[in-house]
């Protein structure tokens, strides 16, 4: 007898069909790493950590290495989220060190990502040195008693993870004038500490020693070597595989990470008003390295400069005119306190933004109670953050600087 063969055959419907396709494609994705990470890794930061509690794969699968890697370059322009603002020392116990956050964004902001650092018991507290692509290079608040060095930290602020660097024995019986963190997650899931001491044997003479988060140790680099009295290693910046110290005067300073040697970059553009420079900022953003000096009793007209890439020279990349802003914030005008001074205006820069437009690039100012950010095209403004009342020192007075200010950039780097 022959078969009915539309009725025997196990055949769905095109609505049954229509049920059971979403359940199988969820099913091949759930099983294939490959085209799950396709399908995810375009996807912000901040969306991705809440995927982690989907399940312990997923979990797995968002924390390795290699995603974190893939991310970084399927998400090449590591635009910064916001400024972390260290409140002054002197107001606060070390252990309890706070800082206030500014948003850049303009939607609602669900909160800072931290407030105080307390990722790790630390006796004597825990400071920021620097901000690096995301990763936040810090130490002890001070030295511990009956301790000769001081312990340091790789914080990531995205995904709460630190790591403890290990103390280097050089450092025991030497003098360290400065660390610095290196790290390019377009180049590597690696970074590098840069620590600048003395020499056992002599305070004149200095060394490097470099910390690998690949092979979790501190080495010696190159041989002894002498700088400027007045070189600034406290605060070095890391850009172009390097890492860059300045002087007020003369050729500066930098170190290669990849070739592991030193070198030098054109001093500051001189102005011929040494004795009455206001402010210096020295950073970089967005793959480029800025310095900012105002000089004179002018100071709301000032420019900023930025270095060639091949070192040859710094030239004006902005024309910075603050006037707007002193207009619109007459609290600004500090004249009456310094008779010296013409037009003495009180604020700080905090922060410079450098977008992949230029009509979005940004200086962020500090003025009594806000934070301004000024537009380098237009030389139009507009109020990114107002500090509460209650947390001004004193009226009109001016709260951080620079050297207050690490910007915050979303990241899954590990540490």
């Amino acid at each position: 007898m022959l078969r009915n063969i539309d009725t025997d055959n196990e055949t769905s419907s095109p609505e049954e069909d229509c049920h059971q396709t979403p359940s199988s494609a969820a099913t091949i994705i759930a099983g294939n790493d490959d085209l799950l990470t396709q399908i995810i890794v375009c996807t912000p930061v901040k969306s991705l950590i809440r995927f982690k509690s989907v399940s312990k794969h997923w979990f797995s699968l968002i924390s390795s290495s290699h995603f974190s890697l893939l991310h970084t370059v399927r998400r090449p322009n590591r635009r910064p989220s916001g400024l972390f603002l260290r409140k002054t020392p002197s107001l606060l116990c070390a252990s309890e060190s706070e800082f206030e956050f500014v948003s850049f964004s303009d939607s609602n902001f669900s909160g800072a990502p931290f407030r105080s650092l307390n990722f790790a018991i630390d006796p004597s507290g825990i400071k920021i040195l620097q901000s690096c692509n995301g990763l936040l290079l810090c130490c002890s608040f001070r030295k511990e008693i009956g301790k000769a060095t001081r312990n340091y930290y790789i914080y990531n602020p995205t995904t709460k993870q630190y790591s403890t660097l290990p103390p280097h024995s050089g450092a025991e019986s030497s003098t360290v004038f400065g660390v610095s963190l290196a790290f390019d997650p377009l180049k590597s899931i690696h970074y590098k500490v840069i620590c600048v001491r003395s020499t056992a044997t002599s305070v004149y003479y200095y060394c490097i020693d470099v910390y690998s988060s690949e092979t979790r140790s501190w080495r010696s680099c190159g041989d002894p070597f002498t700088t400027s009295y007045d070189m600034v290693l406290t605060d070095g910046v890391f850009w172009n595989s390097s890492v860059h110290w300045i002087r007020p005067s003369g050729a500066s300073l930098r170190f290669d990470i990849d070739h592991e040697c030193l070198g030098t970059m054109p001093g500051i553009p001189n102005s011929g008003d040494w004795g009455e420079r206001r402010y210096r900022y020295f950073a970089e953003s967005n793959g480029h390295l800025h310095l900012i000096e105002i000089y004179g009793t002018q100071t709301s007209q000032f420019d900023v400069f930025e270095m060639e890439r091949d070192y040859s020279k710094w030239f004006v990349k902005y024309r910075v005119d603050l006037v707007g802003i002193v207009n619109a914030f007459p609290e600004m005008d500090r004249s009456h306190l310094d008779t010296r001074c013409i037009n003495y205006y009180a604020y700080s820069i905090l922060s410079l933004v450098r977008e992949d437009h230029e009509d979005e690039s940004a200086l962020l100012v500090h003025i009594p109670g806000k934070v301004l950010s000024y537009n380098f095209k237009d030389n139009t403004f507009k109020e990114l953050h107002s500090f509460a009342p209650g947390k001004i020192h004193k009226r009109g007075s001016l709260q951080f600087g620079c050297f207050d200010a690490y910007i915050y950039v979303e990241t899954l780097a590990s540490v």
